[in-house]
């Protein structure tokens, strides 16, 4: 059987059998890959830990008709533990995975895989608020699938911003003058916040109010659930501060 070796992050597990596991992972230059971790249950697996749902690794497989095999393992970032110690942490690293998981293929996309990788470490390091996190890599996220949102210029007519209404279908603010039935209406603060989360300005986002935080929290969870097929289940289960 061909071998491979790529990084990847593990979405996700599954048991299988009495001893092993079915693992999701996005790898960084092959997209999805499912594979068999044989005997990773047992106690003396001398990988079982390093493919735990938020671990990135660099692993070597067996290339399979239907499921790859893991033949071996080698920890990137151990981000699964402190993650899971935090609560708020863990939801949100969930949503991003489950995400991770709906809009990529076995089509190789490395900006996704990096994109996850810089989101998980963040949060396993607490560098921002756990939902400014999230919120962040899914607009990211789904700018990289195709969906990019904007929050300048209206949608319609180009007229500059700030505008107070956000249309979800299209993933951008319009004018008063363009607005249609159904719109969204946000503020300015708002509109700000979800700009600058999209680029990445990190200064700008932690000086939001609480309740600014919260319309662009329920903006970027629509802005989701609209998108990506039957939505994210983990979603509901978010923690917000």
């Amino acid at each position: 059987m061909p071998l491979y070796r790529d990084e990847a992050v593990v979405l996700r597990t599954q048991k299988l059998g009495e001893a092993d596991r079915i693992v999701t992972l996005l790898s960084r230059y092959r997209g999805q890959i499912r594979a068999v971790a044989k005997g990773v249950r047992r106690t003396a697996s001398k990988f079982g830990s390093r493919l735990e749902p938020f671990m990135v690794v660099d692993a070597q497989f067996y290339e399979g008709k239907s499921l790859d095999i893991v033949n071996q393992v080698e920890t990137i970032g151990s981000y699964g533990g402190q993650i899971i110690d935090d609560y708020a942490a863990f939801t949100s690293a969930n949503a991003m995975v489950e995400a991770a998981e709906r809009l990529t293929s076995e089509e190789s996309s490395p900006q996704q895989y990096l994109l996850l990788v810089g989101a998980l470490r963040s949060l396993a390091s607490k560098e921002h608020d756990s939902s400014l996190i999230l919120d962040s890599y899914l607009l990211r996220a789904l700018a990289i699938a195709g969906w990019a949102p904007s929050f300048d210029n209206c949608a319609r007519c180009e007229a500059p911003g700030p505008h107070s209404a956000f249309v979800m279908q299209v993933g951008s603010v319009v004018c008063q003058e363009c607005k249609p039935i159904g719109a969204v209406s946000i503020s300015t603060q708002t509109s700000d916040l979800l700009g600058a989360l999209l680029s990445g300005d990190w200064d700008q986002a932690e000086k939001a109010s609480e309740s600014s935080r919260s319309s662009a929290s329920g903006i970027v969870a629509a802005y989701s659930q609209w998108h990506i097929e039957r939505g994210l289940k983990s979603m509901p289960h978010v923690e917000r501060a």
